[in-house]
């Protein structure tokens, strides 16, 4: 059975649930809610597993905070033997336009902590990334912009995206990276 290891970025714990950096748990928080998981704390990071067309899929909430990623999701990879080709992290991406998604199979980290750490634990940038635009309009510092709670004028419309972003997930674990950023990259 392949596995994959599909990862949302973000900050454990209330004071950062609503903030715009915590943007991959909003995405697996919303497969979460469409499926029935539930997640469970293990070693560095919150878990959930789900059996999905004769795939094993583990859908990983790092504990580690943002800027240590790496660490989760490079144990998880190898704790549970997962391909780096059935790798996704879910981030924000403060240079997208809000609402905008974006999936590569490699890249720069574009200044994002998590993806930098993510680069340096398991020793490539060549590792598929879904981005979803937060930029910033309003000139604030980047990182006291991404820890701001969202703003409420953006949250209906948040919401209405975050459907988007699961069907990228579940496109990708069915259908492969490329035919994934065919279908999705110029149309959400």
């Amino acid at each position: 059975m392949d596995k994959f290891l599909i990862t949302g970025l973000g900050n454990p714990g209330y004071f950062y649930e609503k903030t715009r950096h915590n943007l991959g748990f909003l995405i697996l928080d919303q497969i979460a809610k469409k499926h029935f998981l539930s997640f469970s704390k293990k070693k560095l990071g919150f878990i959930s597993k789900f059996s999905y067309q004769k795939k094993l899929l583990f859908f990983l909430k790092p504990s580690t905070y943002v800027n240590h990623s790496g660490l989760s999701v490079k144990y998880w990879m190898m704790k549970e033997k997962i391909f780096l080709k059935n790798v996704l992290i879910i981030s924000d991406d403060i240079y997208l336009n809000f609402g905008l998604f974006r999936l590569r199979g490699k890249g720069r980290s574009g200044g994002h902590n998590g993806l930098k750490s993510i680069e340096k634990e398991i020793g490539t940038s060549h590792y598929a990334r879904l981005r979803f635009g937060i930029k910033n309009h309003f000139k604030k510092k980047v990182d006291d912009y991404v820890l701001e709670n969202w703003k409420n004028e953006e949250i209906n419309f948040l919401f209405s995206k975050l459907d988007i972003g699961v069907k990228i997930v579940f496109s990708f674990v069915t259908n492969g990276l490329q035919k994934t950023m065919n279908l999705f990259n110029n149309n959400s």
